[in-house]
C-alpha cells in the first residue's frame, strides 16, 4: 500500500511538470528517461544498470521551505557514457508537497458534509433564547450609553500592527515558485535549471537528457495515479460497506452521546454568559449605589410585587375580595429537601436545618431579586445580612428560628402566620416563593394533637389559590407509595396546570433503585395520581449541612453529567438540575402573573368603590382615619391632658392635698393622741403625752401616709382629666385606650424614694412649733377642732343609732320597730347615761363593780346582759358625752387667745388642746405645700414621660390597638385604606409590567 502511496505522489509531480512544459510535446518510454529521472522512485527497474557519477560541486541542503536560498543552483557538467546512480531531492520533495492536494481536497469535502450535518443538528437543539430575553437586564440593551466604544477602539492595535504579525506570504509564495521552477521549463531551448554561468557544451546536452527524462517520469507517475484512484475507491466503497453494518442501537448510542456532550457544552456556554451577565450586572448595580450616576432608581419589579403581598398577607379578606395573585408555592413531605431546593434557588444557606426534626414552623416568603450584594433582610428589620459571611449566615438562620418560634402559640406545634424574608443577589431569578411546614403523617411525641391537621388547612390555603404555582417536592430515595403530599396536590391541582414536580436526591435514588425505569415512571408521573406542568431532578448535595453552594452544585452537574439516567435517555437535559428548575420555575410565576395581575387589579377596584360608599352612607362627615391615624390622635389627646396637669393652681393642689391628707390621719390623730392625751388630769402630763405620741407617729407612720395621699392625688387629677367628657369633641371610641394608658402609667409610676427623708424632717419641725403668732390663727384653730370633734361626734351618733335603734320618732312615722338585741342595747344606754349624770367627770374606763352594778341593775327590770356588750355600750356613750364636753370647752376657748399670751397664768381656763389642733393643721398645711412643690416640679413631669413610653408601647403592640380601638367605623376606616394601598401598589406594578414589556 505504502508503494503504491509513493507511486501516486511521483506520478503527481511528474504530471505537473509536463502540463508546464511548452516546448515538448508527446510522452516518452521509461527507457528514455535521464537516468537521473529514473534513480528518484524507481531503483529496480531492470533496464536501469547505470551508477551516477561523482559530481564537481555539491548541493546545499536545508531543513524547510521557509529557509530555502534565493540564489540561482549551479550544476556540474556531466559526461555522456556511464552515469553513475544518484538521489534526486528536489523532485522527492516536490512530490510529497502536491500529495496534500489531495489530502486537503478530501478532509474539506468530507469534513464540510460532517460540520454542516453538526451545526443542524445543534442548531435543531438549541430552544428559542427569544423567551429567555428578559434575563438579560436592561442595562445590557443600554451598555453603549455607560461604555465609550471609540475610545475601546482607539485603544486597540490598528490594521498595520496586526499585519506585522501576520506571516509574509509573499516570501512563501516566492519559496514555493522557485521550487517550482526547477521542474518548469521556459521557452524551447531554455533548461529547467539556470546555472550561473555559461559553463560548457557538455551542460548542455546533460540539461536536455534530463528533460527527457523528467517528462517519461510524469507518464509513469500519472499510470500509479490511476491505479491509486481505482485502489482508493474500492477502499472506501468496501469502508462504506463496513459502515453500514453498524448496528442501529450503536447509532443511536453515539448520536445520543453526542448530543449529551454538545447539551453540556450549550449549558457550560449559557454559564459563562449568565456569570459574565452577573458580574457586569453588579459593577452597574454598585456603581449606581455609590453615586455614580446621579439619577433615582426604581424599584424593582420583583420588589414592588412583594409589597403588594406584603400588605395582602395583612388584609382581613372581607367584602369577598380574595388574594389570588401568583407566588410559588413550596410543598413537599417532612424531610423531602423542600428547605434545599429553596437554598440552591437564593444560593444560600439560610434556613435552619435539622436531621429528621421539623423545622419549618410557620411559611416562610422568601422574595428574590437582582443586586450588587448578596444579602437577606426581613421585612420589619433595616439589619441586612451578608450571605458571603458564615456568621452572617448563622445569625440568619438563628433569627428565623426565634421568629418561628414566637409566632406559634403556647401549645400548637405550627403557625400560620408568614415571616417575610427579601434574598437578594447577582444573577438571582426573580419569584417569590413561600416556603411551607412539610406535610406529616403521624403525630409524633412533643406536638400539639392538631399538628397534622393545621399543616394541612396551611397548605390548602395557599394551594387553593387559583394563581398559585405548586412546586411539589418528592424525595427520590423513599418509595413512591409512602408520599402524602402528591394526594394533596392532586386534589388541589387535579389537571396539573400549575403545577411542577421536583424529584430530589436522585443520586441516592440512582444508587438504590434497582430498575433505573422505575425513576423514569416517577419523573413522567406515572407512579402518581397527579398530574404537572414540567417534572424534574435535582440533587442537594450528599447529605453533608456544612456543604457550600458552589460544591454542591459542581457536584450536581458532574452526577447529571455521568448519570446514566441522561445516556439512556430516561432524563432530558432541560430535566435536571436546580439551575433548569430556577429558570422553569421563574418564567412560570411571570408567565402566570402577567395573565393574571390585571383581574386582580380590577377586583379591588370594584371593593374600593363599595367601601367608600359605605363610608359616605354612614359617616359623613367624619374623616377616613384607619386604626394607626386614631391612635395617633388619641395619643396627642392623653399628651394635652397630662400637660394640663401642670396648670393645676398651687391652691387647689393644696387644697385637695391638706383635705386628703386629714381624712386619711384624723381618726390616728383623735383616737390615739388627742383621747388618750385628753384623759389626763394636767396640761404638763397632756402636752407631755402628745409630744411623745407626735414623735412616734412622724418616725413610723406620717411620711409614708402622706405620699400615699399625695400619689392617690394625682391619680384622682389625671383620671379626671382623662374621663371627662370634652363636650361634642368628645370621641367616645377612645376611652378604652385612654382607661387603659391610665392604668397601665400609674402602674408604672413609683414615687421619689428619697421625698419620705425630706418630708418627715419638716413634719417634725412643724409639729414642734406650739406658738400661735396671732388671734386669726388661734380662731381658725379653733373652727378646725370643731369641724373634726362635729364629725366625731356625727360618727358615734351614728353608731349609737344603729346599736339601739330607730327613736320613739322614726317608730311612729317610718313605722320601723327594734330587734331584741337593740332593746338590749337601749336599756344598757339608759342605764350607762344616768351613771354619767351623776358623775361627769367620770374617767374612760369602768370599774369592774360598776359593770357588775349595771348589770344587776339590768337584770332586775328583766334585762339579761353579759360584761362585754355593757363594754361596748359604755365606749359609744362616753365618747358622746367627752366629745360633747370638747365643743363645749372649745366655745370658751374661744376667748382664751389672751391667756395663752399669758401661758394662762392666773387663769382657770386651759387651751391645750386648741394648740394640738393648731400643730396639726400647721403640720398639713406644710405637708400639703411641700408635696405641691414635688408634684408640679417633679412627679407631674415623670407621670408624662410614664405617659409616653406607654404611649410608644401601644403604638408597637398591633394586638393591643386591636383591642383598644375596635368599632364599625375603625374597621371599615382599615379595610378602605388597605385597599387604596393595594390598589396603588398594583397599579404601579402593572405600569412597570407594561413597560418593561
Amino acid at each position: 500500500m505504502w508503494r503504491l502511496r509513493r507511486a501516486a505522489v511521483a506520478c503527481e509531480v511528474c504530471q505537473s511538470l509536463v502540463k508546464h512544459s511548452s516546448g515538448m510535446k508527446g510522452s516518452l518510454p521509461l527507457q528514455k528517461l535521464h537516468l537521473v529521472s529514473r534513480s528518484i522512485y524507481h531503483l529496480h527497474h531492470p533496464a536501469l544498470k547505470l551508477q551516477r557519477p561523482q559530481l564537481r560541486t555539491s548541493f546545499q541542503q536545508f531543513s524547510s521551505l521557509t529557509n530555502l536560498p534565493l540564489c540561482k543552483l549551479k550544476l556540474s557538467p556531466i559526461k555522456y557514457g556511464y552515469q553513475p546512480r544518484r538521489y534526486f531531492w528536489p523532485a522527492r520533495l516536490a512530490a510529497r508537497l502536491l500529495k496534500l492536494r489531495y489530502l486537503i481536497l478530501g478532509s474539506a469535502v468530507g469534513g464540510g458534509y460532517t460540520a454542516k450535518k453538526t451545526f443542524d443538528q445543534w442548531k435543531d437543539m438549541i430552544p428559542d433564547l427569544s423567551d429567555y430575553k428578559w434575563i438579560v437586564p436592561d442595562i445590557v440593551w443600554e451598555i453603549d450609553e455607560y461604555i465609550d466604544f471609540e475610545k475601546i477602539t482607539k485603544a486597540l492595535p490598528n490594521s498595520e500592527d496586526l499585519a506585522k504579525l501576520v506571516p509574509d506570504f509573499d516570501k512563501i509564495i516566492e519559496s514555493l515558485s522557485l521550487l517550482k521552477d526547477v521542474f518548469t521549463t521556459g521557452s524551447p531551448g531554455e533548461t529547467a535549471f539556470r546555472a550561473t554561468d555559461h559553463g560548457s557544451e557538455s551542460d548542455k546536452h546533460y540539461r536536455k537528457g534530463l528533460l527527457g527524462e523528467l517528462i517519461l517520469l510524469q507518464q509513469q507517475i500519472q499510470e500509479h495515479e490511476e491505479e491509486a484512484r481505482r485502489a482508493t475507491g474500492q477502499y472506501n466503497t468496501s469502508y462504506v460497506q463496513q459502515k453500514r453494518k453498524v448496528s442501529d442501537k450503536e447509532k443511536i448510542d453515539q448520536l445520543q452521546e453526542e448530543l449529551l456532550h454538545t447539551q453540556l457544552k450549550y449549558q457550560r456556554i449559557l454559564e459563562r454568559l449568565e456569570k459574565e451577565n452577573k458580574e457586569l450586572r453588579k459593577l452597574v448595580l454598585q456603581k449606581d449605589d455609590k453615586g455614580i450616576h446621579h439619577r433615582k432608581l426604581k424599584k424593582s419589579l420583583i420588589d414592588m410585587y412583594s409589597e403588594v403581598l406584603d400588605v395582602l398577607s395583612d388584609y382581613d379578606a372581607s367584602y369577598n375580595t380574595q388574594d389570588h395573585l401568583p407566588r410559588v408555592v413550596v410543598v413537599g413531605d417532612q424531610s423531602a429537601g423542600k428547605t434545599s431546593v429553596l437554598e440552591m434557588i437564593a444560593q444560600a444557606r439560610i434556613f435552619p436545618r435539622g436531621s429528621g426534626e421539623m423545622m419549618t414552623r410557620s411559611p416562610v416568603k422568601v422574595t428574590l431579586s437582582e443586586g450588587p450584594h448578596h444579602v437577606a433582610l426581613f421585612k420589619d428589620s433595616s439589619r441586612e445580612f451578608d450571605l458571603t459571611k458564615e456568621e452572617d449566615l448563622a445569625a440568619l438562620r438563628h433569627e428565623i428560628e426565634l421568629r418561628m418560634r414566637k409566632n406559634v402559640k403556647e401549645g400548637c406545634t405550627v403557625s400560620p402566620e408568614t415571616i417575610s424574608l427579601n434574598v437578594k443577589g447577582p444573577g438571582l431569578q426573580r419569584m417569590v416563593l413561600v416556603d411551607l411546614p412539610g406535610v406529616i403523617s403521624t403525630v409524633t411525641s412533643g406536638m400539639a394533637p392538631d399538628t397534622k391537621e393545621t399543616i394541612f388547612s396551611i397548605s390548602k390555603a395557599y394551594m387553593q389559590n387559583p394563581n398559585a404555582i405548586i412546586l411539589c417536592i418528592q424525595d427520590g430515595s423513599v418509595d413512591a407509595e409512602r408520599s402524602i403530599v402528591t394526594d394533596l396536590v392532586s386534589q388541589m391541582d387535579p389537571h396539573g396546570r400549575r403545577t411542577i414536580f421536583v424529584l430530589t436526591k436522585v443520586d441516592l435514588a440512582e444508587k438504590n433503585v434497582t430498575s433505573p425505569s422505575r425513576i423514569q415512571q416517577i419523573i413522567e408521573g406515572k407512579l402518581f395520581p397527579m398530574k404537572a406542568l414540567g417534572y424534574f431532578a435535582v440533587v442537594t448535595g450528599k447529605g453533608n449541612s456544612s456543604e457550600s453552594i458552589e460544591a454542591i452544585r459542581e457536584y450536581e452537574e458532574e452526577f447529571f453529567q455521568n448519570s446514566k439516567l441522561l445516556k439512556t435517555s430516561m432524563l432530558k437535559a432541560h430535566q435536571v438540575t436546580t439551575r433548569n428548575l430556577s429558570l422553569a420555575v421563574s418564567d412560570c410565576f411571570w408567565k402566570m402573573v402577567r395573565e393574571s395581575v390585571e383581574q386582580q387589579a380590577d377586583s379591588f377596584k370594584a371593593t374600593r368603590f363599595n367601601l367608600e360608599t359605605e363610608w359616605k352612607n354612614n359617616y359623613p362627615r367624619l374623616r377616613e382615619l384607619d386604626r394607626n391615624e386614631l391612635f395617633e390622635k388619641a395619643k396627642n389627646e392623653i399628651l394635652d391632658e397630662v400637660i394640663s396637669l401642670s396648670q393645676v393652681t398651687p391652691k387647689h393642689w393644696e387644697e385637695i392635698l391638706q383635705q386628703s391628707l386629714w381624712e386619711r390621719v384624723s381618726t390616728h390623730v383623735i383616737e390615739n393622741i388627742y383621747l388618750p392625751a385628753a384623759q389626763t388630769m394636767n396640761s404638763g402630763t397632756f402636752n407631755t403625752t402628745v409630744d411623745i405620741k407626735l414623735k412616734q407617729w412622724t418616725d413610723k407612720q406620717l411620711p409614708n401616709k402622706a405620699v400615699e395621699v399625695a400619689w392617690e392625688t394625682l391619680q384622682e387629677e389625671f383620671s379626671r382629666f382623662m374621663t371627662e367628657p370634652k363636650g361634642k369633641e368628645h370621641d367616645d371610641i377612645f376611652d378604652k385606650l385612654k382607661e387603659a394608658v391610665k392604668e397601665e402609667s400609674i402602674k408604672r409610676h413609683k414615687w421619689n424614694d428619697f421625698a419620705e427623708d425630706s418630708l418627715r424632717v419638716i413634719q417634725h419641725n412643724a409639729l414642734e412649733d406650739r406658738s400661735i403668732s396671732d388671734k386669726q390663727q388661734w380662731d381658725a384653730a379653733i373652727y378646725f377642732m370643731e369641724e373634726a370633734l362635729q364629725a366625731r361626734l356625727q360618727d358615734t351618733e351614728n353608731a349609737i343609732e344603729n346599736m339601739i335603734g330607730p327613736d320613739w320618732k322614726k317608730r311612729w312615722l317610718y313605722w320601723k320597730n327594734r330587734t331584741q338585741e337593740q332593746c338590749v342595747h337601749n336599756e344598757t344606754k339608759n342605764e350607762l347615761e344616768k351613771m354619767l349624770k351623776c358623775n361627769e367627770e367620770h374617767p374612760a374606763y369602768l370599774a369592774s363593780d360598776e359593770i357588775t352594778t349595771v348589770r344587776k341593775n339590768l337584770e332586775s327590770r328583766g334585762v339579761a346582759v353579759d360584761p362585754g356588750l355593757i363594754k361596748d355600750t359604755w365606749h359609744q356613750v362616753y365618747r358622746r358625752h367627752f366629745l360633747k364636753t370638747a365643743l363645749n370647752h372649745c366655745n370658751l376657748c374661744r376667748r382664751g387667745f389672751y391667756y395663752y399670751q399669758r401661758h394662762f397664768v392666773d387663769s382657770e381656763l386651759e387651751c391645750n388642746d386648741v394648740v394640738l389642733f393648731w400643730r396639726i393643721q400647721r403640720m398639713l398645711a406644710i405637708t400639703a405645700n411641700t408635696l405641691r412643690q414635688q408634684l408640679t416640679n417633679t412627679e407631674v413631669r415623670r407621670l408624662e414621660k410614664n405617659v409616653k413610653e406607654v404611649l410608644e408601647d401601644f403604638a408597637e403592640d398591633s394586638e393591643k390597638k386591636v383591642k383598644l380601638l375596635t368599632g364599625k367605623r375603625v374597621q371599615l376606616a382599615e379595610d378602605l385604606k388597605k385597599v387604596r394601598e393595594i390598589q396603588e401598589k398594583l397599579d404601579a406594578f402593572i405600569e412597570a409590567l407594561h413597560q418593561e414589556k
